[in-house]
């Protein structure tokens, strides 16, 4: 049984963290260090965007198996910055290691922020050597690392969890998270921004890394805040074993608890996207195949029409069918169901291909709805058992305004 508990990245044993002023930015935090007192397994998912950071590259080209330390910086992307770039990420991992007397190899890095940049490399290196200094554990480690972090990101994305496995062993998970805006994430194991830093003293191996792209597939990669997918996107999964136990890679009790934390992260990621005031759910059954039910998620999330009807909550559910319908999924209209929740009610809308409700009352109770924090959306497609479930958000004035200003 999976149990939440106050925490985050330190929160499993042998973890320390840090968050400091670097000077990329002019007054807030904007570096972050990691350290595991021993070696860990690691298992990262990248960005599938074809224009990938120098971060991104150098971890991909590495492919390490095992890492201490992770080191990140925000303000600066490091992205279509050429061959200068690629030595900034090397730099970054070779000073941190140097730092904490590790091999450069035992040291992952991850940077956000404006793209197209060059690294000022004396504040990067300055914020390095003080994060290294200022290692801790405890909630305010946790809360600097994920200040440190952050861009355009409004509040912490972070989680904690314990569980027992099958064997008996009492194991940790911490999590922490960023993302607000270019948030479309598809990342891919051994291929604004998501990262994200998840800890456990789990004793795992390298054979985990496919059940990582799982749950991947099924959390942060089914969130979009834009439709835009990062340059940048990077999440590491680190486990140093240090709770005992036996290896825990096919352990049931393990995944699901890794799951619950990583989907919590990924509502989170959703419900504060760039001038968001609504977390929007889809919820999509009744699929042929798992494929189809993913795209059709991604279509209405994606739907510059939906995420502005449900930001002035108007109950005009012909926007979403229309995203069903420019989805390409297999269905037929006559067994479609539509259903839309929001706070403790759920209104049928649509059913056998026509609509519930006619009268102007209905249709008030369907704002009423739809005028939550969080909005459901139901679709059951009635031609098969695949389902899925994704999250985004609604379309505002400030995510206009938000991006217009965005380099200035």
């Amino acid at each position: 049984m999976v149990e939440i508990i106050d925490g985050g990245v330190t929160t499993p044993q042998g973890y320390k963290a840090a968050g400091v002023h670097s000077g990329v930015k002019y007054r807030s935090l904007d570096l972050g260090l990691v350290y595991s007192e021993v070696p860990a397994t690691a298992c990262v998912g990248y960005t599938s965007n074809n224009v990938k950071s120098a971060p991104v590259q150098v971890m991909m080209k590495e492919n390490s198996e095992k890492l201490q330390a992770v080191v990140v910086n925000s303000g600066n992307a490091n992205a279509l910055t050429g061959r200068r770039g690629i030595e900034d990420a090397l730099e970054m991992k070779k000073v941190t290691a140097t730092e904490l007397g590790l091999d450069p190899t035992m040291v992952g890095v991850m940077s956000t922020g404006l793209i197209g940049r060059f690294m000022d490399m004396h504040k990067i290196r300055y914020g390095i050597s003080r994060a290294a200094r200022e290692l801790f554990d405890g909630r305010q480690a946790d809360d600097n690392f994920a200040k440190a972090i952050m861009t355009s990101d409004t509040i912490k994305k972070e989680c904690a969890v314990r569980v027992r496995l099958t064997d008996g062993t009492l194991v940790y998970i911490g999590a922490i998270c960023k993302g607000s805006g270019m948030i479309e994430p598809h990342m891919k194991v051994l291929h604004g921004t998501t990262l994200s830093v998840i800890t456990t003293d789990a004793n795992l191996s390298v054979n985990f890394r496919e059940k990582w792209g799982q749950i991947l597939d099924e959390s942060l990669n089914m969130v979009s805040v834009d439709g835009d997918q990062s340059t940048n996107d990077t999440s590491i999964l680190l486990a140093n074993g240090l709770a005992g136990g036996k290896c825990a890679d096919d352990d049931p009790e393990f995944f699901e608890a890794l799951k619950f934390v990583m989907t919590k992260i990924a509502r989170d990621v959703a419900a504060d996207g760039e001038g968001a005031t609504k977390l929007i759910e889809v919820k999509v059954t009744g699929a042929e195949t798992k494929e189809d039910a993913k795209i059709l998620v991604k279509e209405i999330i994606n739907s510059p029409l939906v995420k502005s009807a449900i930001f002035g909550s108007d109950p005009n559910y012909g926007r979403i069918m229309m995203a069903v319908g420019n989805s390409g999924c297999k269905f037929n209209l006559e067994d479609v169901r539509l259903t839309i929740k929001g706070g403790d009610m759920e209104v049928p809308i649509l059913d056998s291909g026509a609509p519930v409700f006619q009268d102007e009352r209905s249709v008030e109770v369907v704002r009423m709805a739809m005028d939550n924090k969080e909005v459901t959306i139901l679709v059951d497609l009635g031609v098969g058992k695949e389902s899925a479930t994704g999250w985004g958000c609604d379309l505002t004035y400030d995510y206009v305004r938000i991006n217009a200003e965005y380099a200035t």
